[in-house]
């Protein structure tokens, strides 16, 4: 039987029943995709199959109509299975937040006709958010009715099944200095490669390539946001509970997973006083990271208006929550004992996978910084 996302049922349900049928299939393929480094083609179609991509749209749009935190609950549970397809998928999730709050706040220009879109032809938006972040990049230069755009982004997860990439371009207007300016390309424009370098130690299956960008017209009306280069703007105090959330929703998973695997092995000497004291142990952090990541969650769900006081709490629980995943990793190996090493057992995938919640903004030292920089009563970026 095939489940779909039913908007006759609870959608938070409905979604999950839909994990609950494709993550088998999922995990049986994790550990080939990683050691091949190959993208998770099969699971992204399957999931276009079962509507995944539009769940999070409001019914009145077009689909699934769930929440925020039924979303963050999907994530979670995605990444049980395999981490590479549940973080790819984060990355579309948090866009479509991004696009679901411009509705919500009647933001101008509206997102309901691309909301529209994405739910009638289930598509696939890809993110390059973690490689502008507020310095942006690519040119665009002025033409008759847009601008062109040339450009090469990174971390383009989920870029071989791709549809949409909403990226940055700078613009270097003469009287206002470089501006930073947000629009989608279409991936499927002749002027846009997907380059297949992704190639490392972890989330192996993400497909995030670079994608180069050759002399691709962006219409005038297609600029959703424009702000000044460099600098701190409510578009970040917007998307960060909202984007962050999501994603780091996608570790937690990861180290709950690596936590169940290792006291299952544990239950083979559990009279070990040594191991119940490293399972004690490991516990702690994964409660750390769970109530963390809850702290985050509850942040982006409970609406306040968007501030610079949540986005310091949202920084600083990204960094509490990714170091107590990686901890809770690290401790299920010790737990686990040598069985861990053996890569059949899923916790070196795992161990590997986990180190990626470093790398997404804002990264731990900048953290430190933009949050001090903060409570000293200056501007949050020098």
């Amino acid at each position: 039987m095939t489940t779909t996302i039913n908007n006759t049922e609870k959608a938070g349900n409905s979604s999950m029943a839909v994990i609950a049928e494709l993550g088998p299939k999922f995990a049986s393929r994790a550990a080939k995709h990683d050691a091949d480094g190959t993208f998770v083609a099969e699971n992204f179609q399957e999931m276009r199959e079962h509507k995944l991509f539009s769940a999070a749209i409001p019914v009145e749009l077009g689909g699934g109509g769930a929440s925020h935190a039924d979303m963050c609950q999907v994530l979670r549970e995605l990444a049980r299975y395999d981490g590479a397809t549940a973080l790819s998928f984060s990355m579309h999730s948090h866009l479509l937040a991004t696009l679901n709050f411009r509705v919500r706040n009647n933001m101008e220009p509206s997102s309901e006709p691309a909301l529209r879109r994405i739910a009638t032809e289930e598509l696939v938006l890809v993110s390059t958010g973690g490689s502008d972040w507020l310095e942006g990049s690519g040119e665009l230069t002025k033409v008759d009715g847009g601008y062109q755009f040339s450009g090469r982004k990174i971390f383009g997860s989920g870029s071989p099944a791709g549809d949409l990439l909403l990226t940055t371009g700078v613009y270097n207007d003469l009287e206002a200095g470089p501006s930073v300016m947000h629009f989608a390309v279409n991936m499927h424009d002749a002027g846009v490669t997907v380059m297949q370098d992704w190639d490392t130690m972890g989330m192996r299956g993400t497909g995030s390539n670079s994608v180069q960008i050759e002399n691709v017209f962006v219409p005038e009306g297609g600029i959703s946001l424009t702000r000044p280069q460099g600098v701190w703007h409510r578009f970040f105090d917007v998307i960060s509970p909202l984007a962050l959330s999501l994603i780091m929703s996608v570790y937690l998973g990861i180290a709950e997973s690596a936590r169940d695997i290792a006291v299952d092995q544990a239950g083979k000497k559990r009279d070990d006083t040594m191991v119940q004291d490293q399972v004690g142990e490991l516990d702690n952090e994964l409660l750390i990271a769970q109530t963390s990541i809850g702290e985050m969650i509850r942040m982006a769900t409970e609406y306040n208006p968007p501030s610079l006081e949540q986005s310091n709490l949202i920084a600083r629980h990204k960094t509490i929550a990714t170091n107590a995943a990686i901890r809770t990793v690290e401790k299920s190996l010790a737990v686990a004992g040598g069985q861990a090493y053996f890569r059949g057992l899923g916790l070196e995938r795992r161990f590997r996978d986990v180190q990626a919640a470093r790398f997404h903004p804002i990264q731990e030292k900048r953290q430190h910084r933009f949050s001090g920089r903060i409570a000293l009563g200056l501007d949050p970026i020098e």
